[in-house]
């Protein structure tokens, strides 16, 4: 179900976005969720962030627009992703829901254990919940397998889901064994003001090709591998900026050696989100090499520059930007190198400003928070059930279809959070916790 962007009846949502995923940490999902806070707070609702501490940055912090982010005393222990506790943030969740006055909690991410035990937790106490799924997942290898029962159980619950593109969209579904009509696509958004495009930057004798990607396996790093150096032979005038660090970067500093490329691939290592737009500007071509890909933000930053996008076909790529502003390829490193050849030779009918301009029209956060309000109100206005209710409706019709002995595990975790939710309101009753004054939004 796709959504329109149409405005709440009037009502005011007080929301808790939580993932393990945010700022000072940077990538998509962090972006997704800063910019949707800051609409939804310019819109009149409340809007919280809970994620895990980031080294020294720990407990309370406001960002702009006085937006509140909680960084709980959790550390991660691989990917950013805290160490799955189950009931050991309960205590944590059930305080900032109770002081915040919270009415929806809203998840980010199926790989943050974060996002899986505050949902859970949230619905043991009555709260609604959404979930918006940010990547696609695989179904054979034993990660995806485990990560896909996991999902069932968090997703058996949700009042609603959103996915950021139709390809996500039918992963999740598959995956969760979630109704689709409980699926809602709203796609990703730039902020055009930030990404404006600035030719002047650009050498007239030089064709400037910019990738700005984590080097891994995921993001394609070992098809540059491949790709960067077979361009630079059929194309003498073809330099590369590569913005990135990861696992990878060695084989692209290996390769750079290997070839002679010193001179014609620039290696930048990590870049702030803030100098972004400095390197893009300096481009006439976008590389993503991507092999899975729910949908990229990277991509809308570019063409909002006015870069001509060369991009892998695979996962919600295609959805992304009209097929007169992105050329696509199957991620084999021939192809690769023959979309390249293509859009040189596009370059001069490509004109920046009028991209930046289509970019305003087709993307833009505010759309975003309205069309997740109309995600909200369906979650507020769908069925309540105590929570004798939903443990018995749960046990019988979902979480006992995870498997034989998954599901009996699932369902002994929901009991138990029941259980340890009855005596958290003993030991320290809701009535008693302390609740935070609300601040108007300038």
């Amino acid at each position: 179900m796709e959504l329109p962007a149409q405005t709440t009846m009037g009502r005011h949502h007080r929301v808790l976005m939580v993932s393990d995923f945010f700022y000072p940490n940077f990538g998509g999902v962090e972006n997704h969720i800063y910019y949707l806070s800051q609409c939804l707070l310019q819109r009149g609702h409340k809007v919280v962030v809970v994620t895990h501490a980031y080294g020294t940055r720990s407990g309370v912090r406001y960002m702009t627009n006085g937006l509140k982010v909680y960084y709980i005393p959790w550390l991660p222990f691989f990917m950013q992703n805290t160490l799955p506790t189950f009931y050991g943030t309960f205590p944590l969740i059930r305080n900032i829901l109770i002081r915040e006055g919270i009415t929806i909690v809203h998840g980010h991410q199926a790989f943050s254990t974060l996002c899986h035990e505050a949902l859970l937790h949230a619905r043991t106490m009555g709260n609604k919940v959404v979930f918006t799924d940010h990547s696609l997942y695989g179904f054979a290898d034993l990660g995806s397998i485990h990560m896909n029962k996991v999902l069932q159980f968090t997703l058996a619950d949700v009042q609603q889901a959103i996915c950021v593109s139709h390809t996500s969209k039918e992963n999740t579904v598959l995956r969760s064994n979630l109704p689709s009509q409980k699926v809602f696509v709203i796609p990703n958004a730039v902020d055009t003001a930030m990404f404006k495009p600035d030719p002047s930057l650009r050498p007239s004798d030089q064709v400037v090709i910019v990738v700005i990607s984590r080097l891994v396996y995921r993001k394609g790093a070992d098809l540059l591998v491949e790709v960067i150096p077979a361009v630079c032979k059929r194309f003498p005038n073809v330099y590369f900026i590569v913005g990135g660090d990861g696992p990878k970067r060695v084989r692209l500093e290996e390769m750079r050696e290997k070839h002679s490329l010193q001179d014609r691939v620039e290696m930048l290592g990590a870049v702030p989100h803030a100098r972004v737009r400095s390197i893009l500007v300096r481009g006439h071509i976008f590389l993503n090499s991507s092999l899975t890909e729910a949908f990229c933000i990277a991509i809308l930053e570019a063409a909002s520059c006015g870069l001509l996008t060369v991009s892998t076909r695979v996962g919600g790529v295609p959805e992304v930007l009209p097929l007169d502003m992105i050329v696509l390829a199957e991620p084999v490193p021939a192809d690769m190198v023959s979309a390249v050849g293509r859009a040189i030779q596009l370059l001069p009918s490509i004109n920046p400003f009028e991209m930046h301009k289509r970019m305003k029209t087709l993307y833009s956060w505010m759309d975003v928070a309205k069309r997740t309000e109309v995600v909200y109100d369906h979650a507020v206005n769908s069925d309540s059930n105590d929570l004798c209710e939903r443990l018995t409706r749960l046990v019988y019709l979902m979480y006992y279809a995870c498997g034989p002995w998954a599901g009996k595990l699932f369902c002994l975790v929901a009991v138990i959070d029941y259980i340890f939710a009855l005596f958290l309101q003993w030991w320290q009753p809701a009535e008693l916790v302390e609740v935070a004054p609300d601040f108007p939004v300038q």
